[in-house]
């Protein structure tokens, strides 16, 4: 019986060393080696040679290429994100919480491909849990993808062998941290299994021209479990995200060569599964018969795609000695800078007062283009005099309390035209290039703070 190897392997960049060190040699992490017990197994002499190792180089000149035609998932937001569809061979990897909806996203994906013969490969759940969620996403009566195969299977050579007998024109896997392959005998899950099932089922997607989708567990922290060379690895990290209070979920691209990761698509989760949200404006706007303070919309970007969220502001007196502030949906430090430029520079005595701020619909929004909305909607709950809910706000502050100008403001100020907006404040330097008679809304220009504390509330 051959002996146990022990070696330490990064888990950011899976570098392997036979003794634990501090420090990466590889990516300059700290303490990032674990320890696992590998055997690796000696391959049969009947093991196929890649067709990979005999390929010559060529001129770039002599590669003949032709137009690859995607594969339509059926879901238009998903098709969105990928930049028009899954591309023959390529390699997909899902990642998101527990319970977001991985699993339920791509079996209903799988459910809705017409003509096209789909391996489930599921190592969490067996062919009958998989078969009660199949029933249940396409309800009473409905037929999905008659040629839709699943296996519950956790050995990558076993899952070979069962996509020789079916021969699919799409893999799916569920999930990459519960494979391993016989080569290497350490637990599944382990740094070396996902490395090595990963490379596995790449070779297996560039020599067969069959796309694998593969869905991914994520740590504590957030990020994707397994090396970092697994995301290297892929040609497309997709992110699922949302917020488990709220039935609204995203699909971000880190990740794609085949397309840009400036798309997003937007899904409601539902008894019966995920539903396309075409317009998510008119959900992440609050429906108010009266009119609130502190509450402002803002005209926000996620990718190249319009959204109009609402912000609210609470602003009270301090209980206690240290005033609190707490950001819902909204970076910290972005908003305790603000707070500090409306107190240097436009005068809001803000220091003895708390501050909360949510943005409503459960979403995260990063795009600094709300910053006016976030100001506006604090002074609003300061003087207790609500913002109209037919205004909104596309413009950046700056750190002396300007109005900055943002990217795509014709684009913000035509939805909000479409969503019927009354006025749209945004930077002046933005209205110098803009063509007002092209639009139906008033556009209103402000250089800095003070002036759009005036508009709204003398």
């Amino acid at each position: 019986m051959a002996k146990a190897k022990t070696y330490f392997f990064c888990s950011e960049c899976g570098y392997q060393s036979s003794s634990w060190l501090g420090k990466c040699p590889e990516c300059g992490k700290w303490n990032t080696f674990t320890e696992e017990v590998v055997q690796a197994a000696k391959p049969s002499a009947g093991t196929k040679r890649s067709s990979l190792a005999a390929s010559k180089p060529k001129l770039i000149n002599e590669v003949s290429t032709s137009e690859t035609v995607r594969i339509a998932t059926g879901c238009d937001e998903f098709d969105r994100v990928l930049g028009g569809g899954i591309v023959p061979g390529s390699l997909l990897l899902l990642g998101g919480e527990p319970g977001i909806g991985k699993s339920t996203l791509l079996l209903q994906t799988a459910l809705a491909i017409p003509g096209k013969r789909i391996l489930y490969v599921s190592g969490e759940e067996s062919e009958q849990q998989i078969k009660m969620r199949a029933d249940r996403l396409l309800g009473e009566g409905k037929k999905g993808n008659g040629e839709l195969y699943v296996v519950s299977e956790t050995v990558t050579q076993r899952i070979m062998e069962h996509i020789e007998a079916v021969r699919p024109d799409i893999l799916i896997v569920d999930s990459i941290q519960t494979v391993c392959t016989e080569m290497i005998d350490s637990s599944a899950g382990s740094i070396s299994q996902i490395r090595e099932c990963t490379a596995e089922f790449q070779r297996y997607a560039k020599e067969s021209g069959v796309p694998v989708l593969l869905v991914g567990h994520i740590t504590k922290e957030g990020s994707l479990a397994g090396p970092k060379v697994m995301e290297h690895i892929v040609d497309c990290v997709l992110q699922f995200e949302g917020d488990r209070n709220y039935g609204y979920r995203m699909l971000r691209s880190l990740k794609n060569r085949f397309g840009s990761t400036a798309e997003i698509g937007i899904f409601e989760m539902r008894g019966d599964g995920l539903r396309e949200v075409e317009n998510p404006s008119e959900f992440l706007l609050s429906q108010r018969d009266e009119n609130l303070s502190g509450c402002a919309v803002a005209a926000t970007l996620e990718g190249v795609r319009p959204m109009f969220i609402e912000v609210q502001s609470l602003v009270s007196s301090a209980v206690y000695g240290t005033p609190q502030r707490n950001a819902n949906g909204f970076d910290f430090r972005r908003l305790s800078m603000l707070l500090a430029v409306l107190e240097k520079r436009c005068g809001f005595k803000l220091g003895a007062k708390d501050v909360f701020l949510n943005i409503a619909g459960g979403i995260r929004v990063s795009d600094p283009a709300i910053d006016l909305a976030v100001a506006c909607s604090i002074l609003s709950s300061n003087v207790d005099i609500p913002v109209s809910p037919r205004y909104c706000f596309a413009a950046e502050m700056g750190l002396s309390g300007e109005v900055r100008s943002v990217s795509r403001v014709e684009q913000r100020i035509a939805e909000a035209d479409r969503l019927g907006f009354e006025k749209i404040f945004v930077s002046k330097y933005n209205a110098r290039s803009l063509n007002k008679k092209r639009f139906g809304i008033e556009i209103v220009e402000v250089s800095v703070i003070e002036e759009a504390f005036r508009t709204l509330f003398a």
